[in-house]
């Protein structure tokens, strides 16, 4: 099945305030270097109906057929010291969420550590956040009218296949950009969201094999995040950057 195009203009009509311009392209190797590459100023928006190129964290390919996800990349330029922004991509996944489950009136979509979003074991969505110049440039992918067979890996879902409905995906857009500056904004004057992500995690209180860009592992269960992003696993260990894996 698939979904109405993206359009620009309908997009700008559904955010409420903020300082989203938001552009839309039929194609692209990636929004992330299409955003790189123009001079992004705090606000820019670029989604694409397909990436020919798509890539998520730790140089992960994201794979999807034309319009069947919303693929967009953001650009924004924090107003706090940089020791703080590794929180911004938990502040990402749990926005994600609960846009999710407010479009799709449920409460089925939860974050993995650091910033995927999964309905039980399976991937719905997932992000990546990279410092570029003066701010950082967050691309983010969900998968929203694949069917099945349409789904990269056995690991992956969709909305359609979790929720049974069709997402406008320029409501969906304008609805994540309203709610992203409201929680950006709050985060940033110093509101706490620690607790708040933690209510959406489907990765607190689960035993998880924690696994580092260098592939060491931690094994414990994962019992709270910090102000910085990190994880922390009741052995004591601290986990800053890498993959969690859920076990029963």
């Amino acid at each position: 099945m698939q979904a109405e195009l993206l359009d620009a203009s309908a997009i700008s009509h559904a955010l409420h305030g903020g300082y989203w311009r938001v552009s839309t392209v039929s194609e692209a190797p990636s929004t992330q270097d299409l955003i790189r590459t123009s001079n992004p100023q705090h606000g820019d928006v670029i989604a694409a109906e397909f990436q020919s190129a798509g890539r998520g964290r730790l140089d992960r390919t994201f794979e999807a057929e034309k319009s069947t996800a919303l693929l967009f990349s953001f650009y924004i330029e924090p107003t706090i010291s940089r020791e703080k922004w590794s929180f911004i991509p938990l502040l990402i996944g749990l926005t994600v969420a609960e846009t999710l489950d407010k479009s799709c009136e449920t409460d089925i979509y939860k974050t993995k550590w650091p910033n995927d979003i999964v309905v039980g074991d399976k991937k719905i969505s997932g992000t990546i956040a990279e410092i570029s110049g003066s701010g950082i440039i967050i691309g983010v992918g969900i998968n929203i009218t694949m069917a099945a067979e349409q789904l990269p890996v056995p690991t992956a879902s969709s909305v359609l296949i979790e929720s049974q409905v069709v997402l406008n995906r320029n409501e969906l857009l304008a609805a994540f950009l309203t709610r992203f500056a409201t929680n950006f904004e709050a985060w940033e004057s110093g509101s706490e969201f620690i607790t708040t992500y933690a209510s959406q995690s489907a990765t607190i209180a689960q035993k998880v094999r924690a696994i580092a860009p260098d592939g060491s592992e931690q094994l414990g269960t994962a019992i709270s995040v910090d102000e910085t992003g990190a994880l922390h696993l009741d052995s004591g260990a601290i986990v800053h950057v890498g993959d969690v894996e859920h076990l029963r």
